[in-house]
């Protein structure tokens, strides 16, 4: 994350830095996000009142292993990778747009309407809300990439929906259906990307006391971003799991986020809401805070390494 103040990192440390810790999340930490989704988009009780308990890790066991479920070991772990194409995809640019994006809208409200948001919050949370809302912004605009999220999370729930297509014939087939749930998605990413950059700047504007965000170290970018991640995770937690569950449902079987809520709360009570938001606290989490520290530590390293050797010239100083 560039800082509210000081030098702003070039667009090359930027997308080296954000590629980078998306690449390595992603090889890290999917088959935890296949866990994570699978458990999302189960709509029965896994541990049935009454029932045994070994029949309940019995239905965790086909929950989150589907047909490898009675299969060796090694077997049910090469199962969690499904997707991983569409995922690497994804996640790559999704981190490089994030991460590597953000900044950008955050020196334009600086340069443009930082005055304003001095004048209504105060200077110091004034910094903080231009961070989350640069953060909400560039969140609304990641719908763009929801197709690539759809395809990675059939294949890691459903993947007899793709069964003998390749990428080039699913877009064609499906055209627009690839973009179900976007209004959701948007939903969703409005206010987690908001609580994430917001409550990353809020740790190291309130708590470390930073003036200068780039100049923060690599402890202090994990605590920070410990915090936006919680903040994130919890706010969006209720419209993942709808938008998750839409993009879930068969090509010719559409459902809408209304009605999917609908079901949700007559067939599994107002708790389905928050369905797998343990895992994704527990694994998903530090997901986000791996990927968002090793970003934010990485950008300013990459920018001083590059103009120290001359690739690029020096930083401008922004407002």
């Amino acid at each position: 994350m560039s800082p509210p103040s000081g030098k702003s990192e070039s667009g090359l440390a930027r997308l080296l830095g954000s590629g980078t810790s998306g690449i390595l999340e992603l090889f890290i930490f999917h088959p935890i996000d296949t866990v994570a989704k699978r458990l999302m988009t189960n709509p029965n009780k896994i541990f049935a009142t009454g029932a045994p308990l070994s029949q309940g890790f019995n239905n965790l066991d086909t929950v989150i292993f589907k047909n490898a479920s009675s299969a060796t070991v090694l077997r049910k772990y090469t199962s969690l990778f499904p997707g991983l194409g569409y995922a690497g995809g994804y996640k790559v640019l999704q981190r490089i747009y994030k991460y590597g994006g953000q900044p950008y809208v955050k020196d334009y409200l600086n340069h443009h309407h930082k005055d304003t948001f001095y004048k209504i919050f105060g200077e110091k949370s004034g910094k903080t809300i231009i961070h989350a809302t640069a953060g909400s912004l560039i969140g609304i605009g990641e719908v763009a990439l929801l197709p690539l999220d759809v395809l990675k999370i059939k294949r890691q729930t459903a993947p007899e929906t793709l069964r003998g297509r390749n990428i080039f014939k699913i877009f064609w087939d499906e055209g627009l259906g690839l973009y179900r749930g976007g209004l959701w998605t948007a939903a969703r990413n409005a206010p987690g990307s908001f609580a994430l950059f917001g409550g990353s700047a809020f740790v190291k504007e309130y708590i470390f006391g930073l003036k200068d965000y780039s100049k923060a170290t690599f402890f202090q970018n994990f605590c920070s971003s410990i915090g936006g991640a919680i903040a994130s995770i919890s706010v969006a937690q209720p419209l993942d799991v709808v938008k998750t569950r839409i993009q879930n449902r068969p090509f010719d079987a559409p459902e809408s986020g209304v009605q999917i809520i609908k079901n949700m709360i007559k067939h599994e009570g107002p708790t389905s809401f928050i369905k797998g938001i343990t895992p994704k606290l527990i694994v998903i989490g530090p997901k986000l805070v791996f990927s968002f520290t090793v970003a934010q530590q990485l950008i300013p390293i990459l920018d001083n390494f590059f103009v120290a050797q001359g690739i690029i010239s020096k930083p401008t100083q922004s407002l």
